[in-house]
């Protein structure tokens, strides 16, 4: 089994966005849904099912700059609106649901995910999750597998800074990222194995292959993999990133850090790699505390605020985001520190409203207008909850 990496000669940028579909009262749809809205898109390239039918994914074409990503996810997105709309359906993109259980959704038609639920059984049925994958385009396997093992130290940047599920089947999780820890569950996704070069991830692909743990490389989900089809590296760990706004800068911080590390990787410089169970540590952090995490930052077990970091990291891929010209959405993760991420903002609008049907109207209306809900005049109400909900029989 000889794996090719189909590589790009300049660092070409693609996205993958899992949307959400729900009704008017802001449940996720249960019929059949996106087979009906994909049906009357089939004119349209850039819309897929999901395992589920209240999702849809949108998919960019092939771009060589992150301002070509943002108006074809900003044409399709809106595309998708309209048409569901006609059916009285609403669009939003979060890490979660609010409130809708698993257990009531419909599975899509295509065999291959019936085939998921079948091997990995309630792991596979309760991913009501939802996702942004990005690529960059690289050279080479083994430029990729270098990339690859630097990007796991940064996991927890992206992962804090996309941050969109604190809340699950109606409760307040106490985590920034639940569906992290769900997605993980699965056999092969999370965090991704450190390989040494292209030959060994081509073994290890061989020896998933010929167990029956896998059918294809395209079942290897893990937070960043190679995509050898693609010619790319693909970052998978970010939550459903709920505008178009913030999704513009992780896109740009995206594109960024994997041409500066690929840069350095070329010229024979020393690029970031954490030890595995830094790595680990560091990512359940971010799930848990988001941007008010502290993070590991060397072996000797020193920590670091994960703002400074991100913000420290900012600064040293200035120079590449100028090159690549996407030095304005780059800007803009400063402007996430500042605000905060949508895992915030929805226990912003809850603690006001007290009602997760107005935490779904509220990112379906960040989803329509592409920006954050403002900053709210009042005090700032957002951030971290000390625990989650108290479960029945336990303490208040």
């Amino acid at each position: 089994m000889n794996i090719l990496f189909s590589g790009s000669d300049s660092p070409t940028l693609g996205a993958e966005i899992e949307v959400q579909l729900v009704d008017e009262s802001g449940a996720l749809v249960t019929d059949t849904a996106a087979t009906k809205i994909l049906g009357e898109l089939e004119a349209y390239s850039g819309f897929k099912h999901e395992l589920l039918e209240c999702t849809v994914e949108v998919i960019t074409d092939v771009h060589t700059d992150v301002a070509g990503v943002r108006k074809d996810l900003g044409d399709k997105v809106e595309r998708l609106i309209e048409q569901a709309g006609t059916h009285g359906y609403r669009v939003l993109c979060a890490g979660t649901h609010p409130f809708s259980a698993w257990s009531d959704q419909t599975v899509s038609p295509d065999p291959r995910y019936h085939r998921l639920i079948e091997d990995c059984q309630w792991t596979a049925r309760r991913l009501l999750i939802f996702g942004v994958h990005t690529h960059v385009g690289l050279k080479s396997g083994e430029e990729a597998i270098a990339v690859g093992n630097s990007l796991a130290t940064f996991i927890p940047h992206f992962l804090a800074l996309s941050s969109s599920s604190p809340f699950w089947m109606g409760r307040d999780s106490g985590l920034q990222s639940i569906r992290s820890k769900i997605f993980e569950s699965l056999p092969t996704a999370g965090l991704p194995y450190q390989m040494e070069n292209w030959g060994q991830f081509q073994r290890f692909m061989r020896t998933l292959v010929g167990a029956g743990a896998i059918r294809t490389v395209r079942e290897v989900w893990w937070d960043i993999r190679p995509h050898p089809g693609f010619g790319t590296i693909e970052l998978r760990i970010c939550d459903g990133i709920s505008t178009l706004e913030e999704l513009a800068s992780v896109v740009a911080l995206s594109q960024s850090l994997v041409v500066w590390l690929a840069d350095r990787y070329n010229e024979g410089l020393q690029i970031p790699r954490h030890q595995a169970w830094t790595i680990r540590e560091n990512k359940w952090r971010a799930a848990r505390y988001g941007l008010d995490a502290d993070i590991i930052r060397d072996e000797e077990g020193n920590l670091l605020s994960l703002r400074r970091s991100i913000d420290d990291l900012i600064h040293r891929l200035e120079p590449t985001a100028e090159r690549l010209g996407c030095s304005e959405e780059l800007k803009g993760v400063s402007t996430i520190l500042e605000r905060g991420t949508s895992a915030t903002r929805q226990r912003e609008v809850f603690r006001e409203s007290r009602d997760l049907q107005k935490v779904v109207d509220a990112l379906v209306e960040e989803m329509k207008e592409g920006a954050p809900k403002p900053l709210p005049d009042a005090d700032f109400v957002g951030g971290t909850v000390v625990r989650g909900d108290p479960l029945a029989g336990e303490d208040r």
